[in-house]
């Protein structure tokens, strides 16, 4: 009874129908009692008529009080918390709006498609979406950092930079940021995956929290600055972004108004090629290294790093030569931080058989890996199998699955976390004669 009176939302057809139930359980019951006694005085009927009205009377206002706790005052967070457990793979989304936040970088508005409740996520984590692009022949898969806190969390933002093709080399320009740029419009639909990432704000720390970032890298860094505002205003934050000037700026104005909300918020602007134009817009000239980070914040924090891999290395470096220990970093990137010579690994195994047999379980196929084959990634794809990824390089973990009988060896060690009993198929090869895998 009482999950079909959840069911029902409107309260007045609730409490009628809750009425109805327990009056015709009453009634039945006292004439069943009047049956057994053989009572057929006066007093009997009478106490048949008022255990049914009691009995409406009762079930009405129980269905006015169960109302209130089932469908009343749940706080939003409980509903995203449900909402999560039924939302796994890809859902529509619908840009919304479409707002060009500088040269290089734009904003992406998304809601469902479906209109129901979308998941909540932490500050630092990401979206991954799939665009079908004209050329391609299968869908493009890519990972893009949530840059928003909206304190009813009823869209979500991405800021995707336009990845132009690198000077000097022939590569390609961008194909899914370019795609964003030039042909996604507000209308347009994208299937999107759960927020995931480790690369998060505890927001409900007091150490000090330093945010450094350069170019794009701001997006997940406006979206900490921004939980940590609406939810411990107390905690100390340093957001300190590096650009080229005004122009190739994004959030400048949305960052500094925010500032003047939270006064436990300090920020710094470094442009290394100001124009005349960005007077009095930026608070130093040159670019972000550690000896202007550890001026600004004298005392022990945390950092929080996303930008341009050469970017990250040095103030990780220019960090570690200050004494900050590797467990105060922490940094969030999409391409593969630069190595030197004396880093860099010698792929490892622990086989001595060349072919290995590999499971995809959900996809029903059993197939006979080589060293040829390439990483585990390469090979389902090969063979018609198409996991998630995005970098390809063990970064941001999208191609996370979990792993049921054997181990595998990995190419390199992997920069993302992994969850118990998981791999990263993108850097990684089997180990054993037998791999089971969840794909």
């Amino acid at each position: 009874m009482l999950e079909s009176l959840g069911i029902i939302k409107n309260p007045l057809v609730r409490s009628m129908a809750a009425a109805v139930t327990v009056g015709s359980v009453i009634t039945l019951s006292a004439a069943v009692i009047i049956g057994v006694t053989n009572a057929k005085a006066k007093s009997a009927y009478q106490f048949g008529v008022y255990s049914s009205l009691f009995g409406i009377a009762s079930g009405a206002v129980f269905g006015l009080v169960y109302t209130n706790k089932a469908s009343g005052n749940k706080p939003t967070s409980d509903l995203k918390s449900l909402d999560s457990s039924v939302w796994k793979d890809w859902r529509n989304f619908v840009v919304v709006r479409k707002v060009k936040e500088s040269e290089e970088i734009t904003s992406f508005y998304l809601q469902p498609e479906d209109k129901r409740e979308i998941t909540n996520f932490q500050s630092g984590q990401f979206l991954t979406i799939k665009l079908d692009i004209p050329g391609q022949d299968k869908p493009v898969i890519r990972t893009y950092s949530l840059s928003d806190y909206p304190e009813n969390c009823e869209y979500y933002r991405l800021s995707i930079k336009r990845e132009p093709a690198p000077n000097g080399l022939d590569v390609m320009a961008g194909i899914a940021s370019n795609f964003m740029h030039d042909r996604i419009q507000e209308g347009s639909v994208i299937p999107v995956k759960p927020p995931n990432g480790k690369f998060i704000l505890d927001v409900q720390k007091s150490i000090p929290a330093v945010l450094i970032s350069n170019g794009v890298g701001i997006t997940p860094m406006i979206s900490m600055a921004k939980a940590c505002t609406l939810l411990n205003p107390k905690r100390p934050i340093w957001f300190v972004h590096g650009a080229r000037d005004g122009k190739f700026h994004a959030f400048r104005d949305e960052v500094t108004k925010l500032a003047e909300q939270n006064p436990n918020l300090n920020v710094h602007f470094c442009y290394s090629r100001p124009t005349p134009e960005d007077t009095a817009k930026y608070h130093s000239s040159g670019y972000i290294d550690a000896t202007l980070i550890k001026e600004l914040v004298p005392q022990e924090a945390e950092y929080f790093l996303c930008g341009s891999p050469s970017f990250m290395q040095s103030i990780m470096q220019g960090l570690k030569e200050s004494g900050i220990p590797d467990s105060r970093v922490f940094f969030e990137s999409f391409s593969k931080p630069m190595k030197s010579q004396s880093e860099k690994q010698t792929p490892s195994t622990t086989r001595d058989e060349k072919f290995a047999e590999i499971v995809f379980a959900k996809s029903g196929k059993t197939l006979t890996w080589q060293p040829s084959d390439g990483t585990i990634l390469e090979f389902a794809e090969a063979n018609d199998i198409n996991p998630p990824f995005s970098c390809r390089v063990g970064v941001c973990g999208t191609c996370m699955c979990k792993i049921h009988e054997g181990v595998v060896a990995y190419q390199e060690e992997p920069t993302a976390t992994t969850d118990k009993g998981s791999v990263l198929i993108c850097i990684s090869q089997p180990g054993t004669a037998k791999l089971v895998l969840d794909i």
